[in-house]
């Protein structure tokens, strides 16, 4: 089975080592960050630094000026954390260790530009901005991210491209010394919590037809009792829908799908269309998605059958259960890519330890290929456990 790690372009830039290393892993791909935001990253293998710190989101090459030169949304380069075309690097010498290279590139996801340009952030109910949300429903944010998307994606020395973050983004975050973990919201306070209030948004509402102040008071009503403490969304068998339409009315509820997901649904077909035309024969276009299409975040929520036919394939999250492949399975697509993501840092979560045995049971539910997180940030007790899974019985 096809396997991939993810990698940055810090991880092996500077480090004639880190090709032929990763190649050892086992695996045949590379997926190598092109567009990303802020984040510290250890490197421990690196000989020069052992910590490099992406300061905010940006791309990990030169934009092309004459795309984005009378924009007023456009993207960052990076500093000294990936200077020049790092991803230009990066990709030749993994192509140089006999490495397939993919990019992958980071979208609605992004502190600075919420920061510079705080009307294109996502606004709670209560008039609070998540600058690290770009609200996907505006048009001038829609078309910096599908052009973000044709240039990160369709890199030269990239056979195919993964699209994180390609839907709405929400309240759920990891920030600088976060403090938001002190009232457990569960699957509906955090939908509550995301719902976007910026202007076109309302308008969406209204156009669905909700007058947008009546329901944000509603909103706000509804995550009342959570504030409290005072509703469990235990056994309610749908991944909290029901809680969602139980605090909020159905009527409402519906209104406000009825709007985000046809957002995020034509989004994402756009952008795929326009990575596609101008990428060569060949070039393949999958994203990091849930099949839940109201959730948010990295791995976007999605209609499994629409996004299937939109798209060569998902990158399913799987690290804890690699249920939420079978959506997807269900769909009968011949020549899907279900790639079944595990994260395989201990430190983080994964347990690369058990990656033979959660490997098998994500092929059982329909899985075509791997992806490991991260090869970069791993350690060697880490990657040896990959190493030793990926080979197989001996």
């Amino acid at each position: 089975m096809k396997a991939s790690a993810f990698v940055y372009p810090w991880d092996v830039n500077g480090d004639p080592a880190a090709g032929e290393f990763i190649a050892g892993l086992g695996v045949g791909q590379v997926t190598l960050a092109s567009a990303y935001h802020s984040t510290r990253a250890l490197t421990p293998r690196h000989p020069r630094h052992r910590i490099v710190t992406a300061e905010h989101a940006a791309v990990l090459y030169p934009p092309v000026e004459a795309r984005w030169s009378d924009r007023r949304l456009r993207p960052y380069p990076a500093g000294d954390w990936a200077p020049g075309d790092a991803f230009g690097t990066a990709a030749a010498a993994l192509a140089n260790a006999g490495l397939e290279v993919h990019s992958w590139v980071v979208l609605a996801h992004s502190s600075r530009l919420g920061a510079e340009h705080p009307s294109t952030s996502v606004v709670n109910a209560y008039g609070d901005r998540y600058p690290w949300a770009p609200c996907i429903a505006q048009p001038e944010t829609r078309r910096y991210l599908v052009d973000l998307a044709v240039e990160a994606a369709v890199r030269p020395g990239a056979s195919g491209t993964e699209l994180e973050s390609l839907g709405w983004y929400g309240l759920a975050h990891l920030h600088a010394h976060d403090k938001t973990g002190g009232v457990g919201l569960g699957e509906a306070g955090q939908y509550l919590m995301s719902l976007c209030f910026c202007g076109t948004c309302r308008d969406g509402y209204a156009g669905a037809g909700l007058d947008p102040e009546e329901l944000a008071g509603a909103v706000r009503e509804a995550l009342e009792p959570l504030w409290r403490g005072e509703t469990s969304e235990g056994g309610d068998g749908d991944g909290g829908w029901p809680l969602v339409e139980k605090l909020l009315g159905a009527e409402r509820a519906a209104g406000t799908r009825a709007w985000r997901d046809e957002r995020a649904r034509t989004l994402q077909e756009e952008t795929v269309t326009a990575v596609r035309s101008a990428a060569p024969e060949g070039f393949q276009v999958l994203l990091h998605a849930d099949p839940v299409p109201y959730h948010c975040g990295a791995n976007a929520g999605v209609d499994a059958g629409h996004i299937l036919g939109v798209a060569d394939g998902v990158v399913v999250p799987c690290t804890g259960g690699a249920a939420l492949l079978t959506p997807f399975a269900e769909q009968g697509r011949e020549g899907a890519v279900l790639a079944a993501n595990f994260t395989v840092v201990s430190g983080m979560g994964g347990s690369p330890g058990t990656l033979a045995a959660d490997a098998a049971r994500a092929v059982e539910l329909g899985a075509t290929q791997l992806r490991l997180y991260h090869a970069g940030l791993a350690s060697d007790g880490d990657l040896a456990a990959v190493r030793e899974a990926l080979a197989g019985p001996a």
